[in-house]
């Protein structure tokens, strides 16, 4: 064979497997795109940011980046403007609230004899919040009971439900409802807040209603209050 032709051989051979290689980057650049997804906007730091200083508009920038690298969520300017960063930020850092000092919030004041005890209770997230006093209804496996009154919310905040409306309430309350509560939690079926209009404190015992749905006699007193 001659040199030429031989020369013609390894020209074509290096093409076919230039080509090749080409095809497989080309492929392995596309599935990387596909993994990656397409590009979209976030919100990042223009410069770098030390940590206490005040957001303004002029340390916002926007970058496209894969949405695969993007936040979870995306931030709206307007809800980071004016709010010191809790850290320092380097320029290019992806911002959002989880960045900001978050204030202060006092505790609400726990008198001696008192306890702060959580429920996870069926309720409007809207109607329970702080400040509100409601009663606390349980369904255990043959009764429902008005089982506390007027009971203050100190906190309250909502939880996903599927099908229904839930909060995750913090209320001020005796030990012995504290410790009912705990129980509740663990062995009822279902715990229920009404809340009371303002100004309502008053009593109206521990009406109950079994699975003949007959309304019982009210008791005086409440053995947890």
């Amino acid at each position: 064979m001659s040199r030429r032709r031989r020369a013609a051989l390894l020209l074509g051979l290096a093409l076919v497997l230039g080509t090749l290689a080409a095809s497989d980057v080309a492929r392995r650049e596309a599935a990387l795109r596909a993994q990656a997804g397409p590009a979209v906007d976030v919100l990042v730091a223009r410069a770098p940011l030390a940590a206490g200083h005040r957001l303004e508009t002029a340390d916002l920038a926007v970058r496209r980046v894969p949405q695969r690298y993007a936040p979870a969520v995306a931030t709206v300017p307007e809800l980071l403007l004016g709010r010191p960063l809790a850290v320092a930020v380097p320029a290019g850092t992806p911002l959002g609230e989880h960045l900001l000092e978050r204030p202060a919030v006092a505790a609400p004041a726990i008198r001696r004899g008192e306890r702060a005890a959580e429920v996870v209770a069926r309720a409007s997230p809207a109607l329970v919040v702080a400040g509100v006093r409601a009663d606390v209804v349980v369904t255990r496996e043959r009764r429902t009971e008005l089982a506390l009154e007027d009971v203050e919310v100190l906190a309250a905040r909502p939880v996903p439900a599927e099908e229904e409306l839930q909060v995750a309430a913090t209320l001020r309350v005796t030990v012995a409802q504290a410790v009912y509560l705990a129980a509740a939690a663990t062995y009822a079926a279902e715990i229920r807040l009404l809340v009371r209009a303002p100004g309502d404190r008053r009593r109206t015992g521990r009406p109950a209603v079994g699975r003949d749905l007959t309304l019982s006699k009210y008791e005086k007193t409440s053995p947890t209050g």
